[in-house]
C-alpha cells in the first residue's frame, strides 16, 4: 500500500506569469493527511484543486473562485503530482503562477530539494472501471485501466515541429528526468496574435521554446520537447482529479479544454477511493 505525502518543508517560487507578465509569488506549504492540493489566493479565498473550479482552458489552466483567480496552474500542478505530492496548501499572490524557465523543472527540483514526509493514511487514487473516450474535433482522449499513471501522447503541428509521439510513466524518477524539464512552445508568426489578446504578455524567449520556419529559436532539451510538454500539461490537468490518477491516458492533439472536460466528466462519477475499490467511469 502507498501512503499519502506532503513535502517536509515549504517552497517558494517568484517572477512574471506567462501570460500576463504581472509579477506573483508562490508559496507550497506542507498540510496534513486528507488535505489534498489546494489553492489559497491573495489570503482571500481558498478552494480545492479539481476540475469544477475550471473557468479558462485558452493557452493555460486557469482556475478561480468568486471573483478570484490564478492563471497558468498547470506546470506548478504538474510537478507536484508528478514527484507523488498528495496534500500542499499552494498559497498565490499574483493573478499566475510564475512561469519559471517555462517548464515545471524548478518546482520539481524544489520538491526534491526538501523531500517528501510520508503521512500515514492510504494514498487516494482514482481508478476507471472501464475506458472512457472524449472527442473535441480532432483532438481525441482515451482514459484506461492501468496498474500506474502512464500518458501515451501524439501531437501533429506544422512544420517544422511536425508529428511526434512520447509516452511516459509518471513515477517522481522518471517524471524528473523524461518530462519536468520541457518547456511550453509556441510559433513566431503567433506570438503577436497572442500579445494583441492579452497572452503572453510575459514570454520571452528564457521561458519559452519559439518555432520559426526553419526550427526553433533556441536549442531544444529533447528531440520531441513539445510533445514531452503536453504530457507535462496533461499530468497537471489531470491533478484536478482530486485524487491520484490510476490509469492509461491515451491522447492524441489533446490540449487543457479537452484535458479539463474529461476531468469534470470523471470527476462526476466519483473521486476515487484508497482502496481497490475504483472509482465508477
Amino acid at each position: 500500500m502507498q501512503y499519502q505525502t506532503t513535502l517536509r518543508d515549504a517552497i517558494a517560487f517568484e517572477g512574471a506569469g506567462l501570460h500576463t507578465g504581472a509579477p506573483a509569488r508562490v508559496r507550497v506549504l506542507p498540510a496534513p493527511a486528507g488535505h489534498g492540493l489546494r489553492f489559497r489566493l491573495n489570503d482571500a479565498v481558498e478552494f480545492p484543486a479539481r476540475g469544477d473550479y475550471v473557468v479558462e482552458t485558452v493557452r493555460a489552466t486557469v482556475l478561480g473562485c468568486g471573483e478570484h483567480r490564478v492563471s497558468t496552474v498547470e506546470h506548478l500542478l504538474s510537478a507536484l503530482l508528478g514527484c507523488g505530492v498528495d496534500n500542499a496548501l499552494i498559497a498565490v499572490d499574483g493573478p499566475e503562477i510564475p512561469v519559471a524557465d517555462g517548464s515545471a523543472k524548478v518546482f520539481a527540483d524544489a520538491v526534491e530539494a526538501v523531500g517528501l514526509a510520508t503521512l500515514h493514511e492510504p494514498r487516494i487514487r482514482w481508478i476507471p472501471t472501464e475506458p472512457r473516450v472524449f472527442r473535441d474535433g480532432d483532438k481525441l482522449l482515451i482514459v484506461a485501466p492501468a496498474s500506474s499513471f502512464r500518458v501515451r501522447m501524439t501531437v501533429d503541428y506544422p512544420a517544422p515541429i511536425g508529428a511526434q509521439y512520447v509516452e511516459a510513466e509518471i513515477a517522481p524518477e522518471s517524471y524528473v528526468r523524461e518530462v519536468a524539464p520541457n518547456r511550453t512552445f509556441g510559433f513566431l508568426h503567433e506570438v503577436e496574435a497572442l500579445v494583441r489578446r492579452g497572452l503572453a504578455q510575459g514570454g520571452t524567449l528564457e521561458n519559452a521554446v519559439v518555432f520559426g520556419p526553419d526550427g526553433p529559436l533556441t536549442p531544444l532539451r529533447d528531440p520531441n520537447e513539445p510533445a514531452r510538454h503536453k504530457i507535462l500539461d496533461l499530468v497537471g490537468d489531470f491533478a484536478l482529479l482530486g485524487a491520484y490518477p490510476q490509469c492509461e491516458v491515451i491522447a492524441i492533439k489533446s490540449g487543457h479544454k479537452l484535458h479539463c472536460t474529461a476531468v469534470r466528466e470523471l470527476r462526476r462519477h466519483g473521486d476515487g477511493e484508497s482502496t481497490a475499490v475504483s472509482a465508477t467511469s
